[in-house]
C-alpha cells in the first residue's frame, strides 16, 4: 500500500493504527558468481566495511563509481582501473541511467551507501529495466531518512529524529516505520491530531 491509497481516517486518527513496519533488509555485498559484469556504486568516498561480505572488499568489484566532493570534473577516472569519481550524487546517477540505458544482459549493479542514496540508484535501475535479482543494496551510514508528508506530500529530507516538523504544512509528523520504495521515503503521520500539542519524546532514529 502506497501513502496516497491510505485512507483518511487512519491519517486524522495516527495512534489507532497498528504498528506498520516494512523496514528494508540489506545483506552484505559480495560480487555474483556467473555475472559478466559488475558495478559498485556508492555516495561514501570509503565505503563502510560492513557494507561488504566478509570474504570481499570493494577491490573484489572490476567497477567502481563513487561521489567524491573534491572531484573536480565529471567523471574523474583515477584510484585505479575501473575507479571512477564523481563530484555528487546527482551527476553519478545521471551517468548511471545513461550506462543502464545501453547495457545488455549480465550486469549486476551493487549500491552501498546512504539510504535515500541506495533507493535513488535503485529507482534508476528499475527504470532502465533491471530485474531485483540483478540489484544488490546496502544502506549504511548516519540514518537520515526521507519523510513524507502523508498529509501535504511535502517530502522531508534529512530526518534523524521520530518526530519532525513538515517543511511543508509545519505539523510535527511521527516518522512511521513504514517505507516506501516507490517514493524513496518513509511515512510521517501528524503526531498530535487527536490532542494539539501531546507530542512524544523525540528520539533519535540510530538508538
Amino acid at each position: 500500500m502506497e501513502f496516497h491509497d491510505v485512507p483518511r481516517t487512519l491519517l486524522l486518527l495516527p495512534r489507532m493504527v497498528a504498528p506498520m513496519s516494512n523496514r528494508p533488509r540489506y545483506a552484505p555485498l559480495m560480487p555474483v558468481a556467473g555475472a559478466r559484469a559488475h558495478l559498485l556504486v556508492t555516495d561514501h568516498a570509503v565505503p563502510a566495511a560492513q557494507a561488504f561480505d566478509p570474504r570481499c572488499s570493494e577491490n573484489d568489484f572490476a567497477e567502481r563509481w563513487t561521489v567524491v566532493a573534491h572531484a573536480m570534473v565529471l567523471p574523474q577516472p583515477f584510484g585505479g582501473p575501473g575507479v571512477q569519481h564523481f563530484r555528487s550524487a546527482s551527476h553519478l546517477l545521471a551517468l548511471l541511467r545513461h550506462r543502464l540505458g545501453a547495457e545488455t544482459m549480465g550486469l549486476r549493479l551493487y549500491v552501498a551507501g546512504s539510504e535515500p542514496f541506495v533507493w535513488d540508484a535503485a529507482r534508476v535501475a528499475f527504470d532502465a529495466g533491471m530485474g531485483r535479482e540483478e540489484l544488490h543494496l546496502f544502506a549504511c551510514g548516519q540514518p537520515l531518512r526521507r519523510v513524507w508528508c502523508v498529509h501535504c506530500r511535502t517530502v522531508n529530507p534529512g530526518v534523524t529524529t521520530t518526530v519532525a516538523t513538515c517543511a511543508g504544512c509545519g505539523v510535527s509528523l511521527s516518522v512511521r516505520d513504514h517505507f516506501s520504495r516507490a517514493q524513496n521515503a518513509w511515512m510521517g503521520v501528524q503526531c498530535d491530531a487527536e490532542v494539539p500539542g501531546d507530542v512524544p519524546a523525540i528520539k533519535d532514529l540510530s538508538a
